[in-house]
């Protein structure tokens, strides 16, 4: 008898349900009985014992289906170590209901802030297998994470949708895309979606040169501009500052993102009329594209593959069109950056794409 104990924290994405499937299907295909307990609300479940016990039939027709069955929260690393209002011990918590349960292992689906806790939880003697999950694909140890590739097809397909009232009225429009820190998503949306510019963290921007690009597609006939802007974009003089002084910078502003500022710059450089688009929250939403599905439910396998053999403490990763075993340890608090000097980059400059450097 295996028993297993699953969560899913941070924020949502397309394909956890996927994911999900894929281990509970590999378990339960493998002959093995299988006791499954799902913890509601992410690692807050694990903290209060909130949980319910899940057969294989409540993994059946969740292929499609977004979201996620246990639901989720954002439980910060900063504070996990910190007393909850009652003066629980959050850690100690988690894990003793690990324990009061006898469970064989505990299977984590989330991004950078979920594997700082699972790796933490490992640390604590805990068998920790962890997937993969963000739509920003920024995490460390993977080439790709679940959750990306349907992103990206809601950003472009986004972006796509401006194209022809940009077309029609001439403007300067502006679609802000999603992504925290990094540029993966916003990069791949900009560059699917026929963007003139894209803005991404990794690369600050100048503010003229942007201008510059603008006037230079005028000048080539261009009636139309569209700006592809990553939430996190930064310009090169904000990215002197020191975080603190970025972070007062950013509490004064008048703008509610990156995206509206740079907006009232290209107006008040070029008097010309700027539109800005923000998607949102809409692209981690919705039915996971098929290449999540089939992806997701890969992971979820291999997962299920590690436990049945008693590997433990280690994420399933993708690395070089393979399915990999990376050590917890080696992803737990490093950021993936998109680097620069990277060759899709310079592709896209090849295609006329400005990044405002």
């Amino acid at each position: 008898m295996k028993r297993i104990g699953m969560l899913t924290s941070g924020g949502d994405c397309q394909a956890l349900n996927a994911a999900m499937r894929g281990v509970v299907k590999s378990l339960l295909n493998s002959g093995q009985d299988v006791e499954i307990y799902g913890f509601l609300n992410g690692y807050r479940g694990l903290i209060y014992g909130d949980f319910k016990m899940l057969t294989g039939r409540d993994f059946s027709g969740i292929l499609t289906v977004g979201g996620t069955i246990l639901g989720s929260s954002r439980t910060p690393f900063k504070t996990i170590k910190d007393p909850d209002e009652n003066g629980l011990n959050k850690v100690e918590a988690m894990k003793q209901n690990y324990h009061k349960l006898q469970l064989d292992c505990l299977v984590v689906l989330g991004g950078n802030g979920t594997h700082k806790t699972a790796n933490l939880l490992r640390e604590e003697g805990l068998n920790v297998v962890t997937l993969p999950k963000t739509i920003d694909n920024d995490l460390y140890g993977t080439d790709m994470t679940f959750g990306f590739q349907s992103a990206v097809d809601i950003a472009t397909e986004c972006i796509d949708c401006i194209h022809t009232t940009a077309a029609s009225h001439g403007r300067i429009f502006i679609v802000e895309v999603m992504g925290h820190k990094v540029g993966y998503l916003t990069l791949n949306a900009g560059m699917a979606g026929g963007a003139d510019i894209i803005l991404i963290p990794e690369i600050p921007y100048d503010i003229d040169k942007i201008v510059e690009a603008v006037k230079q597609r005028e000048k080539n006939g261009s009636k139309f501009t569209i700006i592809a802007v990553a939430e996190g974009a930064i310009s090169k003089e904000d990215a002197k500052l020191s975080k603190k002084e970025y972070q007062k910078k950013l509490e004064k502003s008048k703008y509610p993102s990156v995206s509206y500022e740079v907006a009232a710059q290209i107006l008040e450089k070029t008097g010309q009329e700027v539109r800005v688009t923000v998607p949102g929250h809409t692209q981690r939403g919705g039915s996971p594209c098929p290449y999540d599905r089939v992806f997701a439910s890969r992971l979820g396998a291999e997962a299920g593959k590690l436990i049945l053999k008693g590997e433990y403490g280690f994420m399933v990763g993708y690395r070089n069109r393979e399915i990999v075993k990376v050590p917890l340890e080696d992803v737990a608090g490093k950021l993936k950056m998109l680097d620069p000097d990277s060759t899709i980059i310079k592709e896209a400059k090849m295609l006329g794409i400005s990044f405002g450097d």
